[in-house]
Parts: C-alpha cells; sequence; structure tokens
C-alpha cells in the first residue's frame, strides 16, 4: 500500500487518474466543501437550512453543487410529499469518508497556519 504521494506507480488506470482529477475539482469548489462540512456537522438539512448554514452562497449555486454532490454519490436528496414541498439532504457513507479524506488538508493548514503566514510575509515584503 502506498505510504507517500511518491510511492505510486508511474502507470495507473486511467479512470481512476480521471476520478482523482474530478474529485480533486470538486472539492477544492468552496461550495462543496462548505456543504460537507455544513452536513457533517448537521446531520440532515432542509434545503431552506442547508442554505442558511453557508453564507453567501446563492440559491442557484446551491442548487447545482448539490446537484453534483447527489451524482457522485456524496449525499442523498429525500422529497417528501408534502405541501410545501420538503427536501432533506444528507451524507452518504461515501459522503463522511470524502470529508474525512480531506480533514487531513484542514488539519495541515492549522500546523502550518503560522510557518504560511510568514512566507507570504516575508515574500510581501520583497516585493513591496
Amino acid at each position: 500500500m502506498a505510504t507517500s504521494p511518491h510511492d505510486f506507480p508511474f502507470s495507473t488506470d486511467p479512470r481512476v487518474e480521471a476520478l482523482v482529477t474530478e474529485v480533486i475539482g470538486r472539492v477544492a469548489d468552496k461550495w462543496t466543501m462548505l456543504v460537507l462540512e455544513a452536513l457533517e456537522e448537521n446531520g440532515e438539512l432542509r434545503f431552506t437550512a442547508l442554505a442558511r448554514e453557508i453564507p453567501g452562497v446563492s440559491q442557484k449555486m446551491l442548487t447545482q453543487t448539490v446537484r453534483a454532490m447527489e451524482r457522485d454519490g456524496l449525499l442523498t436528496r429525500t422529497v417528501h410529499p408534502v405541501v410545501p414541498p420538503r427536501v432533506d439532504y444528507k451524507l452518504t457513507d461515501l459522503g463522511h469518508s470524502l470529508g474525512e479524506a480531506f480533514c487531513g488538508v484542514w488539519q495541515w493548514a492549522e500546523a502550518n497556519l503560522a510557518a504560511i503566514d510568514a512566507a507570504r510575509a516575508a515574500f510581501d515584503a520583497r516585493k513591496g
């Protein structure tokens, strides 16, 4: 089993490479990360409650984000047959595992925040 990025084989299944590229692109999108975080913290949420948990997201962007996440199997969308319609969103096991996978990035950022700030300040001082 690979333990570092350098341990991965040079030749991989192109479908795996494509999936990794797609997943990184999806998760690099801040809205996906924020939806993951909101659902991880709150469990199942209605669309309006989910929107309240993500300041600045438009209804259109949230709709596009949850649809893409549903397509990828990261969350479930449950429509309840009531008036007015009620739609709930909840992470799947796949969605939870993606959140766990990217938890390491948050931990890395927390551990290296001061070093990054110092590097940026030094860079800006040289460029100023």
